[in-house]
């Protein structure tokens, strides 16, 4: 993978935890939460193929993106290369598929035309927003209803499209990956998981004797669970991040978010001795509009009538166009097996520590979680876990 790639794909990286943190203390904020970057990225990009002047510049700036051309290259190194299906091989289950549905009154302008097929590999669907909305909306959702083997349902709700609705783009990320080595379901127990309010509760813990990729710094531990890989290169991992005070999160939030490359620097390389070691079972399912959140971190135009979306629509009406909702669901379940998790948004335009042990990884109050892939370092999922017994 060439330099700039990589360069590409870590500040993607600090877009995605900053994105989260900001999701998990505000959106989400006293509640589970799973949001999939990666898809709201290429949603970004998608409006950023489409836009032009301070507009750009600013979608460019979230992203932490020098150029629209970078944004292009890196959607379709992953969709092509990062992201393929690994399933035929004994990998992950992966699917990503990104679509443009337009109104059959305007047509794409040649060169967003291009960007989307080439970049995105998405399929333009003309439909009559004017006049069928309520149909054009469901078959966005049913499209992504099927894209996520049936996880992220109604993505679009009810009156969020009418008849001025001219464009919508929409992402869907679907994963399925088993452990490396599987948890034995016989030893799961119910355990006390301790609550970030006070009090504790009882839930299904899984453990094993084996050892594990840990490291250890001074407030916080690391676990990397690895996926089962296919014949190629590439390695997905979970990682959770365990602080060590049992109200510690928000803290660790911080530092992950502020830390130029906090992922590359501590996650965990080499298998170490466990002796405590239990990690809870959860299950998760969020969703919110986005576009208050993207506001907050300083990307405003897009969603304003001074915007500039013009370089999409090759029509007077793109001198008016502007988003007017984006909208992001995911879903996840981490069990015995491994991970289910599916990720889907829908724009409407309108260190590394040395290796010693034993260690103990009792995962038994609130922590952060991310699901990448270890060789690009591709941020697929990122949330938080406060109380596993809730499974919305």
């Amino acid at each position: 993978m060439d330099l700039r790639l990589r360069e590409s794909i870590s500040n993607q990286n600090e877009f995605a935890l900053h994105l989260s943190k900001h999701v998990g203390s505000t959106v989400a904020a006293g509640g589970n939460f799973v949001l999939s970057p990666a898809s709201l990225h290429a949603i970004l990009a998608l409006i950023a193929a489409g836009s032009k002047g301070p507009t750009l510049d600013q979608i460019l700036s979230i992203l932490r993106s020098k150029s629209s051309g970078d944004l292009n290259a890196l959607s379709s190194q992953i969709v092509d290369v990062v992201l393929a299906d690994g399933s035929a091989s004994g990998g992950p289950k992966i699917s990503v598929v990104n679509g443009v549905w337009v109104d059959s009154s305007v047509s794409l302008k040649r060169g967003f035309k291009e960007i989307v097929a080439s970049s995105f590999k998405a399929e333009a669907r003309a439909v009559d927003f004017k006049t069928k909305f309520v149909d054009a909306s469901n078959e966005v959702n049913s499209w992504v209803e099927s894209e996520t083997a049936g996880l992220i349902k109604e993505l679009l709700p009810s009156g969020s499209v009418d008849s001025n609705t001219r464009l919508v783009f929409g992402n869907a990320l679907y994963f399925k990956g088993a452990w490396e080595r599987k948890f034995n379901s016989t030893e799961t127990e119910d355990s006390e998981f301790f609550l970030l309010e006070g009090g504790s509760i009882q839930v299904p813990f899984m453990t094993t004797k084996e050892k594990q990729y840990v490291s250890s710094y001074d407030d916080f531990s690391v676990l990397r669970l690895p996926y089962k890989q296919g014949n190629d290169k590439r390695q997905f991992s979970m990682c959770i991040f365990l602080p060590n005070a049992k109200d510690g999160l928000w803290n660790l939030l911080d530092k992950m978010s502020n830390e130029s490359k906090f992922l590359e620097r501590h996650l965990p390389r080499q298998k170490v001795l466990v002796e405590k070691f239990k990690i809870p079972k959860f299950k998760i399912s969020f969703g919110f509009e986005a576009s208050e959140t993207l506001k907050g971190l300083g990307l405003v135009l897009p969603f304003s009538r001074d915007g500039d979306l013009t370089e999409m629509v090759d029509s007077p009406q793109g001198n008016n166009l502007y988003v007017s909702s984006i909208f992001h669901k995911c879903f996840i379940e981490v069990n015995e097996e491994g991970t289910e998790a599916a990720g889907a948004s829908a724009a409407v335009v309108t260190l590394r520590s040395l290796p010693v042990g034993p260690f103990d990884f009792v995962a038994d109050h609130p922590f952060a979680f991310v699901i990448r892939e270890d060789t690009t370092g591709v941020v697929l999922f990122t949330g938080h876990m406060l109380n596993p017994s809730l499974s919305g």
